[in-house]
């Protein structure tokens, strides 16, 4: 699959997943709900806080980066797109990773997450704050988790 652009409608009907669970669960908005579903998928991808998501698979694999996603994790789409997403976090810190996913599918989402993640090239960095829900497909089908946040610092 190619990285959301204009050809592809940036990606919208995964977009539009992301964003309608994101309301399911929480009750807010990751964009601007007047825009047209292309318009909120180009908003979401070029969004100044990082979105991602990944699978519902036994090892899921990332599906979703948004530029600011890719930026931090040092990477292309191509490459975030075919990793396993425990790779995100080191090893010593998986268990914690697990832990954290867990609490999510049994709430459907939590917002208070905290965490070191690590980006392709090894660097390290703190993230604050996360929401992390699950995301429902269009027929109401689980489509594996996301998350959104606006606050890291590299360690």
């Amino acid at each position: 699959m190619e990285a959301p652009q204009e050809n592809n409608e940036y990606l919208s009907v995964h977009a539009r997943q992301l964003i309608e669970s994101y309301r399911r669960w929480t009750g807010r908005d990751l964009v601007d709900p007047e825009l047209s579903p292309v318009e909120q998928a180009r908003a979401l991808y070029e969004a100044p806080f990082v979105t991602a998501s990944h699978g519902a698979e036994v090892d899921p694999v990332f599906n979703y980066a948004n530029r600011a996603a890719l930026t931090l994790f040092e990477t292309t789409w191509a490459d975030f797109t075919s990793m396993p997403s425990r790779l995100s976090a080191e090893p010593v810190l998986r268990e914690e990773r697990a832990q954290l996913l867990a609490r999510v599918n049994q709430h459907g989402f939590i917002d208070d997450y905290s965490g070191i993640r690590i980006s392709t090239s090894g660097r390290r960095f703190r993230i604050r704050r996360a929401t992390v829900w699950n995301v429902v497909e269009a027929r109401g089908a689980p489509g594996g988790q996301a998350v959104v946040f606006r606050d890291w610092e590299y360690l």
